[in-house]
């Protein structure tokens, strides 16, 4: 019996709505829409619709003037602006 030459494990990509650029989904911060509004997922598996950004201030800041409320089809509140430029802040660059 042959064996068959086993397929490259298949990688997901995902767009950083910051700054537009195309990683792998692993190396990007998921923002969720779900039944307790928009928050930071971690994990990347809470239920609601998500959106990717960069571990980078400059991506948060560019996100928040508008494309990450389109992204995620919500306008986000004050709070919710704020609770995302908290965790922001704690981020690199």
């Amino acid at each position: 019996m042959v064996k068959k030459p086993s397929k490259p494990k298949h990688i997901p990509y995902r767009t950083c709505v910051g700054c537009r650029e195309v990683q792998p989904k692993r190396t990007l911060i998921r923002i969720v829409r779900g039944p307790n509004g928009v928050e930071v997922d971690l994990s990347g598996k809470k239920p609601g619709r998500g959106a990717y950004l960069h571990d980078q201030k400059s991506c948060w800041e560019s996100a928040l003037r508008g494309s990450l409320a389109k992204a995620l089809k919500v306008q986000l509140t004050a709070e919710e602006q704020e609770q995302l430029m908290a965790f922001a802040r704690n981020l690199s660059q």
